[in-house]
């Protein structure tokens, strides 16, 4: 038999746009039969833990147009629980004026990326929302897997900071970033990118995914014109999933959110997503093999809401995923 065949049959746990970027660049068929053994239908205990001793979670998610947007939740470690291999509990709910408060319906795709910045391992989890409240949702998991501990900027958690609560409004924007929303981009060494395939909704090996993008401080170039604002972002080698990638090839949409850990400041956007496999513009990303254009179509700044406070980044690094 064929063996090509087999990988692009249905139980393959890669959607065709994965499998499209994954052939284009050379890698499919070593990436599939890794993606059979490291890519489950549920959490393994290590990564069920895992979860558990987190500060924050990372989550992608869905708005009623269908555009991706990241998030951060936080909570004293154990506010990520796990009661069976096929679910995480999550005790906290999305910041004002973030608009992941509107993307947590029962049934809607949703994706959560668990990092640890001490030990800067990460692991994911994708599926779909069981439920909802005001307390906290769960994720019913329907994808899980690991990614390595590279390029991620180590740092160090210091005591809480003090949050302003409600006079910590937000700050919402259209297509054109606001000048703290530059000047956030440029100082900025850490950020989270959401993408969507293109029939989310069936959950499985579609839906939403959510990734760690890092670099120098200033990694993503930000480039204002006329009325709307496009960011680049240079994307190195990586785990050759393409997970994100294979998205924005069959709906290229995707969001971003930002942070600056000296203030506790977060940006979040999303827009339409271009990928330049070959441009002159990687000789200014050194080490870059691609760039991800994203056009902004909104975003909104939220200032000091970030609940910890982290020291510098202990060292430095670029990502890809």
């Amino acid at each position: 038999m064929d063996e090509r065949a087999v990988f692009d049959d249905g139980s393959s746990p890669f959607h065709p746009g994965e499998r499209a970027v994954q052939q284009r660049l050379g890698v499919r068929e070593r990436i599939e039969r890794g993606g059979r053994r490291l890519i489950r239908d549920a959490m393994p205990e290590e990564h069920r833990e895992f979860f558990e001793l987190l500060p924050f979670l990372v989550v992608g998610s869905l708005d009623a147009a269908g555009r991706p947007w990241a998030s951060l939740l936080s909570g004293d470690p154990g506010f990520v629980t796990s009661p069976h291999p096929r679910s995480l509990m999550v005790a906290s709910t999305p910041l004002l004026g973030d608009p992941l408060r509107e993307n947590l319906r029962a049934g809607a795709p949703l994706a959560v990326l668990g990092i640890q910045l001490e030990t800067r391992r990460r692991n994911r989890a994708n599926g779909r929302v069981v439920w909802s409240n005001d307390r906290g949702f769960e994720l019913g998991v329907e994808q899980s897997f690991g990614n390595c501990k590279q390029y991620i900027h180590a740092r160090t958690r210091g005591e809480p900071r003090h949050l302003p609560g409600a006079a910590a409004e937000r700050v919402p924007g259209g297509s054109l970033l606001s000048p703290r929303a530059v000047e956030l981009l440029a100082d900025c060494d850490t950020a989270f990118l959401a993408t969507a395939s293109a029939n989310a909704a069936q959950g499985g090996r579609e839906g939403v995914d959510v990734s760690h993008r890092g670099g120098p401080p200033g990694f993503a170039r930000v480039d204002p014109s006329g009325d709307h604002t496009r960011i680049t972002l240079p994307d190195y080698a990586g785990n050759n999933m393409f997970n994100s990638f294979g998205n924005i090839q069959v709906n290229p949409r995707a969001g971003l959110v930002a942070v600056d850990f000296a203030s506790g400041d977060l940006l979040s956007l999303t827009g339409s997503a271009h990928v330049l496999w070959d441009s002159p513009d990687l000789a200014r990303f050194p080490g870059a093999e691609r760039l991800l254009e994203v056009e902004v179509d909104a975003h909104v700044l939220l200032p000091a809401v970030l609940r910890e406070r982290w020291s510098g980044p202990a060292s430095a690094g670029t990502d890809a995923g």
